[in-house]
Parts: C-alpha cells; structure tokens; sequence
C-alpha cells in the first residue's frame, strides 16, 4: 500500500501551532529557570522570594497556555492525517511531549514538585525543537500493520509510561548531582551557582521517593505496553513475538524498569544504585525511540524518514 499525503493544508498549520507552543514554553522555561535563581539567591529577603513567586506564578500560567496551544497542534495533525498522531517519530514526539506536560500540570494537583518546571520544560522544549527540524514528515495514510485499534491502546499507554518515566528520571538526576562528590566540592562560580538552586530543593529522600513513585506508575504502564504490543503483533503478523528489534528494546527497558522496582523493595537498594537505574532506564528509552528508529531495521521501526 503506497502512503498518500493526506491534508497538507492542515498540517502547515498544526506545524505553525506546534512551533507557538515550543515558543512560548521556551519563555515558560527561561522563567521558571530565573525563578529558581532568584529564589536561589534570596535568602530571607521578602522582597525578592517575593519576586522569585511571581515569576513562578507567570511562568506557570504561560505554560498552560503553552499546553493548550501544543494539544490544538497535535489535534489538527491528527485531523489532518484522519487518525490518531502518533504513526512516526514526528507525530511520537509531538504528542509525547504533550502528554509529558500534562501529566506534569496534573501531577502539581498531588505534588509539590513546581521545582522541576523547569527541567520538563526545557526537556519539551528539546523534543519539539528535534521533532520540528529533525523528524518532520508530512502527514501520510498508514501503512497495514498500523491499521488496527491497538495502535490507538498500544501507542498511548506507551506514551503515558514515558511521561511517567521521564519525570522520574529528571528527580533521580537532581538526586545524583545533589549527591555527586565533585560537584559538592567544586568552586567554580557556575557550579556554585547550581548548588544554591538545588539547596532550595527537597531532600534527597524525598527526591528519591517521588522518583519512585513515578517510575513505578510508568512500569505498571509499560508492561501493558509490552503486552498489548504482543497482541496487537499477532493481529497484525500472526505471531506474538518475533524478537524484532523493537520488541528486543521493549523488553529490555521493561527488564530494567523491573529491576529497579524488584531491588528497591526486595533488595533494599536506595540511594544512588536506584537513581542510576532510574536514569539507565530512560536512556534505554530515549535509545529506543531515537538511534533503534533510525538506524535499525525491522517491523516496528516506523520513523517515517
């Protein structure tokens, strides 16, 4: 079956929306960030805690709008392909990245984690900058084996568990740095300057917690991934595995994910060990997502370039 181009009309416009967003979180990012110095450099200074609340406040607002915007760009691609925006690394990106930030605006309902604002914006900020120079692709009909609902139940629950998993990698980051040695002892004034916005932090063990927290939603999420990508394989080739390289790579993280889960509780490992699980676990997804789609071949790979 040859792709068509389907809506290119539309499509320039999604991209243009898609573009606003990246935008206006990048102001978003830029004052969360001076938030955080201010704050940083405060001390009992009224005035200037003051100051450093008001540019969360406005920040935060921005990147609402900044949300909103990013959904009616992802809604038009989808309505300018005639189905769900997530068939390439382009759509993947795009998408992901906005549930990334809605997940993170819902999970400030139940967290108090503003102080990670602005390490998901500037890591959305990079995702859409890449998505929208490097993995752009106009929009196309799909090919057979996507032409099923578990692309719909498959895609998303992937999705979701990367945003989850993204979360908890960026608190096992700020874990590790606030626990790393050198950078602890270091003068050089911008690692000075570093120390400071990570003081205003919480603790560490309740860094490692939240990270917790996330990662294990996000492999709850992943195994249904691995599961309903078996059976939306059998639907599609008439076997449930077939250790294609993206099946290899699922399961891979799933394993990770796995062990970290399975060490911290049975094995009583905490501290860095978890943090570095953590974070060797989102790399392997970001391995998946970029250099597998790329520069791997198989069934699954489905970069659209």
């Amino acid at each position: 079956m040859t792709s068509v181009v389907l809506n290119p009309e539309l499509d320039a416009i999604s991209r243009l929306i898609v573009l606003g967003a990246m935008t206006l979180y990048s102001i978003a990012f830029v004052m969360f960030s001076v938030s955080l110095a201010r704050a940083a450099n405060a001390g009992k200074d009224k005035t200037q805690i003051a100051r450093a609340a008001l540019f969360e406040r406005i920040a935060l607002i921005i990147t609402v709008v900044s949300v909103v915007a990013h959904g009616a760009g992802v809604l038009t691609r989808g309505i300018a392909a005639a189905r769900v925006p997530w068939a390439n690394m382009y759509e993947f990106s795009v998408t992901g990245s906005f549930v990334v930030m809605s997940i993170y605006l819902l999970s400030l309902i139940f967290r108090p984690i503003k102080y990670l604002a602005a390490f998901v914006t500037g890591f959305v900020v990079l995702i859409l900058g890449s998505a929208t120079t490097l993995f752009y692709v106009e929009v196309r009909s799909l090919m057979p084996a996507l032409q099923n609902y578990w692309l719909l139940i498959h895609v998303t629950v992937a999705i979701l568990a990367t945003a989850f998993f993204m979360i908890g990698a960026a608190l096992a980051f700020i874990y590790l740095m606030r626990e790393w040695e050198w950078f602890n002892k270091t003068k050089s004034p911008l690692v000075v300057s570093a120390r400071k916005v990570l003081a205003i932090m919480p603790k560490s063990d309740k860094l490692e917690r939240q990270s917790y927290q996330f990662n294990i939603i996000g492999l709850i999420l992943w195994t249904f991934t691995l599961i309903a990508g078996a059976i939306w394989a059998d639907k599609a080739w008439h076997r449930f595995w077939g250790w294609d390289t993206k099946e290899v790579w699922t399961f891979i993280i799933w394993c990770i994910y796995m062990g970290y889960g399975h060490a911290t509780v049975t094995r009583g490992w905490d501290g860095k060990r978890a943090a570095w699980l953590s974070m060797i676990g989102f790399v392997a997804i970001l391995f998946n997502f970029t250099i597998v789609n790329l520069y791997f071949k198989g069934l699954h790979v489905y970069s659209g370039l």
